[in-house]
């Protein structure tokens, strides 16, 4: 097995969401992910703790892109500019490998419990991040959870947009996620 081959941490992703697809997750092993990943159980083990991890590879790095764009905004932003700011930060790190995979990540998802309870874990990390960085701005704590929520909400709509649709020349998750932040702000609005 080619264990010293760079990117075992991206292939062991990929074989598992493909794994997790095909025969389901709790039909999955962690050897059967090694071995389609062509690395070694250790190795997969050096990369996550178990297979319900691979799922959230990467949520770390996520939550501190969105926390660093909200940090990095103009110091007159309000609370959903910096949110855009957190999203256009976080979506420069995205490229056609996660493109790719979210289809099937959805998929995969879709078909576990165990797994539609992590990725909602995820989802709360993500918020929570985005949050502390509202509050460290000075956004007051009610005004800061309701802005990350929004912003956590546009990402997942910007991701499935841009992940589900063609792959067409400059078109990018910044864009989606914009656009479905737009559309929340918008509909927020509207409630009066």
């Amino acid at each position: 097995m080619a264990r010293w081959e760079p990117g075992a941490r991206e292939r062991l992703v990929v074989a598992a969401v493909d794994l997790f697809t095909e025969q389901g997750y709790d039909e999955t092993t962690v050897a059967q992910i090694a071995e389609r990943a062509g690395v070694t159980r250790s190795t997969f083990f050096r990369h996550f703790a178990d297979k319900r991890e691979v799922l959230v590879a990467g949520q770390e790095t996520l939550s501190r892109l969105l926390a660093e764009g909200i940090a990095e905004a103009p110091a007159g932003a309000g609370p959903l500019d910096a949110v855009a700011a957190g999203l256009t930060r976080a979506s420069t790190e995205m490229g056609p490998a996660n493109r790719d995979l979210g289809p099937r990540l959805k998929a995969a998802v879709a078909a576990s419990a165990e797994l539609q309870e992590r990725d909602a874990l995820k989802s709360v990390s993500m918020a929570a991040a985005m949050t502390t960085a509202l509050v460290t701005r000075g956004v007051p704590d009610p005004t800061a959870h309701l802005a990350a929520e929004l912003g956590v909400l546009a990402f997942k709509r910007g991701y499935a947009a841009w992940s589900e649709g063609g792959a067409a020349a400059g078109d990018d998750l910044g864009r989606h996620a914009l656009a479905a932040l737009d559309e929340l702000r918008a509909a927020s609005a509207s409630l009066g």
